[in-house]
């Protein structure tokens, strides 16, 4: 969810929740997003604010606008979020954990089995 406390802005936010809707099928190809009003009223924050995190979304593909009638999910949009965030996102992850593994004098092997154990953990769990 948006967290007015997160020093990200809240635009960025609303991007970044709106792909995880796509990510989790919520959200599907061609299908229309919430509004910037609809967005404005869900989350209580100004429209303008929301319009700016669709915005982002459009400039990178991941919607389109249809004139008068709204924005749309791209064909290609989950395929564009995946790649943006492995990326992006993960690779800036990984690197946090290999040095904070490397700080505990964790070794190679062992940071990789507890990477599989969380990995069945949320298999099971998300089942």
């Amino acid at each position: 969810m948006i967290s007015l406390d997160s020093s990200k802005p809240i635009y960025v936010q609303i991007a970044e929740w709106l792909e995880t809707e796509i990510l989790r099928d919520r959200l599907k190809k061609d299908e229309k997003v919430y509004s910037q009003y609809q967005l404005a009223e869900m989350f209580t924050i100004n429209p303008a604010t929301a319009a700016k995190g669709l915005t982002i979304l459009v400039n990178e593909e991941i919607l389109y606008k249809k004139r008068g009638l709204g924005m749309f999910v791209t064909k290609e949009a989950k395929k564009i979020i995946q790649n943006k965030r492995k990326t992006n996102l993960l690779e800036e992850k990984v690197i946090d954990l290999v040095n904070e593994a490397n700080y505990l004098e964790i070794n190679e092997q062992s940071l990789i089995d507890m990477i599989k154990k969380a990995n069945e953990e949320i298999r099971k769990e998300s089942k």
